[in-house]
């Protein structure tokens, strides 16, 4: 089945109903859906909590559950892999990406297997649980994984479309999600497709690509804001962090004045850095990166209040837009009385 036809699984009640839920709830909903269909997709848990009574309780021979023990988690489903079959392997980012790096890195990347990790509690969606759950360096280490695609979905309804998409993908496959309910982005099902970004608003003035639940929720935040201004900011949603789409981001680098970068992840080293070494290479073009500074977070508070400390706001982006746009008119006009 192709991945218009998957879209097409969605009436628009059915796509509503998406939204009632978080993603990581959508995201097991969506598993279970497709391991009925298909016998060789296994859930395994990381005694993460939420398919006891779902998946498990449906689907036993297809459900391992190896405990708080996120080596072994991917150990075991690179072992599933290698006979045919095709693992999900659930934990949490800031785990999978540190803790088990050394196994993500060599059982799964290194053999090139279809293992496809759920990894929920991206960014800083576990505000509350402090620095050790915020997944804030998750990106820039999973870009150097070869082989392995990345994915971070917008929304609910966009996770439903990844997860269908990276079931028959071939090779490993990350998808980051958050922890709550995040902001509905798309009003309808679409043809989603890995390595191709979404471009949710057009605009010659400026771009602002984004990744991730509340970062492209402020870029379309930002762009009715630049809209009361008379700047017309083109927004992408970035919803494949690896292979990214570059002809999008070229093609924005020669129609518009620059780029700006949204995201839940430290400036370095994610969706900025791997913007930049894109169009620094084909077409260097001006590059704002607004993500979380060189720091710990260690602000009490929600994923919200976080972001507002580490300075990832609707008005920041307005701030950065103009402040690149202000030397490109500058030299625009510079140009002409030349």
């Amino acid at each position: 089945m192709t991945t218009a036809q998957e879209g097409q699984l969605f009436a628009q009640d059915a796509w509503a109903e998406l939204y009632a839920d978080s993603a990581r709830d959508v995201q097991r909903r969506t598993l279970l859906e497709l391991a009925r269909r298909d016998k060789r997709i296994f859930c395994v848990d990381s005694d993460t909590g939420g398919f006891e009574d779902g998946f498990a309780a449906e689907l036993p021979a297809q459900y391992v559950n190896v405990g708080i023990a996120e080596a072994n988690l991917f150990g075991m489903s690179a072992g599933l892999a290698a006979t045919g079959l095709i693992p999900f392997a659930h934990t949490m980012s800031a785990f999978a990406t540190t803790r088990a790096c050394e196994q993500l890195k060599l059982d799964v990347a290194g053999n090139n297997l279809p293992v496809r990790v759920i990894a929920t509690h991206g960014g800083v969606s576990a505000g509350h649980y402090g620095p050790s759950h915020h997944a804030i360096q998750d990106l820039a280490i999973l870009r150097t994984l070869p082989h392995l695609t990345v994915l971070v979905p917008a929304d609910a309804g966009e996770t439903a479309l990844a997860v269908r998409a990276a079931a028959h993908h071939p090779g490993p496959v990350y998808i980051r999600l958050g922890r709550n309910a995040t902001p509905r982005i798309y009003p309808e099902p679409y043809d989603f497709r890995i390595g191709a970004s979404v471009q949710l608003a057009d605009g010659d003035d400026l771009t602002v690509v984004a990744t991730g639940p509340l970062p492209v929720h402020y870029a379309l935040g930002a762009r009715e804001v630049l809209a009361d201004r008379g700047i017309a900011a083109r927004v992408v949603n970035m919803h494949t962090v690896k292979p990214l789409d570059q002809v999008a981001l070229l093609r924005a680098a020669q129609e518009t004045a620059g780029i700006v970068t949204v995201e839940d992840h430290l400036v370095v080293g994610g969706l900025g850095g791997a913007v930049s070494e894109v169009v620094s290479a084909e077409h260097p073009c001006r590059v704002r990166r607004l993500g979380i500074p060189d720091r710990y977070l260690d602000t009490v508070g929600d994923e919200r209040d976080l972001l507002a400390d580490a300075g990832v706001t609707v008005d920041r982006i307005v701030a950065e837009a103009l402040s690149l746009l202000k030397p490109a008119r500058t030299d625009n006009h510079n140009t002409r009385r030349r």
